[in-house]
């Protein structure tokens, strides 16, 4: 089987930590041949799409993924299965990524589908399902805003398209620097922005549950550093063991069909306190860490999911 996949260039990548390397690894023991480009490596060339490829060899001991060949101009048509897994920012480039790959996608399977990859923005796309979700605002109206940090008191404010933990900023009623916030959002972007009820629990963990095929795969707890909010492993967040709630699998059935329908195929749902706060469609992560914690080696479900859709 021909593997390739579109991801962030190599000298970028933490290996210790990367799930798309735990996927080429799981992909190089199967005897699939690997190759790599990054999306910047894409050509439209009259309705064929082609990408700079180079060929990789993963190894485990120590992490390390090399370039075994020169680059080459491929057809991505060529290919069995491609795995679309560069890391956000969510902006036009990623967009035009996307829209590149559409043109393969009668010829190709591409993981995830990146018709909507595009259409089901992490932070929008969840909204979906608001039954789950903790009291959430999309605006860039100051009023609106105000209106419901009054009602909530002590709310959180992100941008619509940001990842990593970057520019998430806790407010409450003391909060003097609320209009410098709400300035700052305003001014880096001409987007509307979320503002979120804030969960006290945060403390205790933000759940990553990985879903693969609509069906849950594993799962850890990202609990954030003292005197922090934010639990993404970016800013400092420690993966520990979790056990997935009856309540959490409720949830996470409430998408399962959605996200078959959508191709989703891979994706990553962030639960704090019974409360779904994203459903993360784009690269998601947290494969390492869970097999570091518990054993469970989520890139070994991914590819026999994948090995029976495929025939």
């Amino acid at each position: 089987m021909k593997i390739i996949v579109q991801m962030d260039p190599i000298e970028k990548l933490n290996l210790s930590g990367d799930s798309t390397f735990a996927l080429l690894n799981e992909a190089q023991n199967r005897g699939y041949k690997v190759d790599f480009y990054s999306p910047d490596m894409l050509t439209l060339d009259n309705n064929i799409l082609y990408a700079d490829a180079y060929e990789i060899l993963v190894s485990t001991d120590p992490d390390e993924i090399k370039k075994i060949s020169p680059a080459k101009r491929v057809k991505l048509e060529d290919y069995d299965i491609l795995l679309m897994r560069q890391d956000p920012p969510f902006n036009m480039s990623y967009i035009t990524a996307a829209h590149l790959l559409e043109t393969i996608q009668n010829k190709v399977l591409v993981i995830n589908n990146p018709f909507y990859v595009r259409n089901c923005p992490e932070k929008i796309f969840v909204n979906k399902y608001s039954q789950f979700m903790p009291p959430t605002l999309i605006t860039r109206n100051i009023n609106e805003i105000k209106s419901f940090k009054d009602k909530y008191d002590k709310i959180v404010i992100k941008p619509l398209y940001g990842n990593g933990g970057a520019d998430v900023f806790y407010s409450d009623k003391n909060d003097k620097n609320f209009q410098s916030i709400i300035e700052y959002f305003q001014n880096i972007s001409d987007e509307q922005f979320i503002v979120q009820k804030f969960i006290p629990k945060v403390t205790l963990g933000d759940k990553r549950i990985i879903i693969i095929n609509g069906k849950i795969a594993g799962a850890i707890n990202r609990v954030p550093r003292d005197g922090e909010i934010r639990s993404n492993m970016h800013v400092g967040g420690q993966a520990t063991v979790t056990e997935i709630t009856e309540y959490e699998k409720k949830i996470c059935t409430a998408l399962s069909n959605d996200l078959i329908n959508f191709g989703l195929f891979f994706v990553g749902i962030d639960i704090i306190d019974n409360l779904i706060t994203e459903i993360n469609v784009t690269s998601p992560t947290g494969i390492r860490e869970i097999y570091n914690l518990s054993g469970n080696d989520v890139s070994l479900i991914f590819w026999n999911e994948l090995e029976t859709r495929l025939k």
